[in-house]
């Protein structure tokens, strides 16, 4: 099991498969979710500056956070305890339908929580890319993550 002490900054994990975007999911998600033409209709997005169908940035996210869970769940098991959110997302590229997305993590900070110190804080960039190697999203995520041993001293910047 890793805990919050196993964790090492600056460590980068690639998921263990890619993700192949359908024209049928694009359609599928941007009508339950993100209604508009440009994700749903070929002739109203020839008319945008995506210039054919693309895929809803919400429903980009979603494959990469497939992709993410895949990897946890390939690795090592961790002591996870979800997540409290994220701090930032940006889609660089729009995702079309016939795309190959990959992803990889970067573990970029972490820190023992002083309010509960029988848990830590990670931080990681997530960043999704094309078949082409094109960034097409990136994420900064917050973990929470059992310590082992919690009665350890915590380090101002763990």
């Amino acid at each position: 099991m890793k805990y919050f002490e196993d964790l090492e900054i600056g460590t980068v994990t690639k998921a263990p498969r890619t993700y192949k975007v359908t024209r049928e999911e694009v359609i599928e998600f941007a009508s339950k979710y993100d209604p508009q033409p440009f994700h749903l209709d070929d002739e109203a997005a020839k008319q945008t500056f995506f210039g054919k169908l693309s895929a809803s940035g919400w429903h980009t996210a979603a494959m990469m956070m497939r992709l993410m869970v895949e990897t946890m769940q390939s690795g090592e098991p961790q002591a996870g305890l979800g997540s409290p959110g994220i701090d930032e997302l940006r889609w660089i590229k729009p995702v079309y339908p016939g795309d190959e997305l990959s992803a990889q993590t970067t573990l970029i900070s972490k820190r023992r929580m002083k309010s509960r110190p029988d848990m830590g804080l990670s931080k990681a960039k997530h960043e999704v890319f094309n078949q082409h190697g094109d960034l097409v999203l990136t994420m900064i995520g917050n973990g929470l993550i059992k310590v082992r041993d919690p009665d350890a001293p915590i380090e101002e910047d763990g």
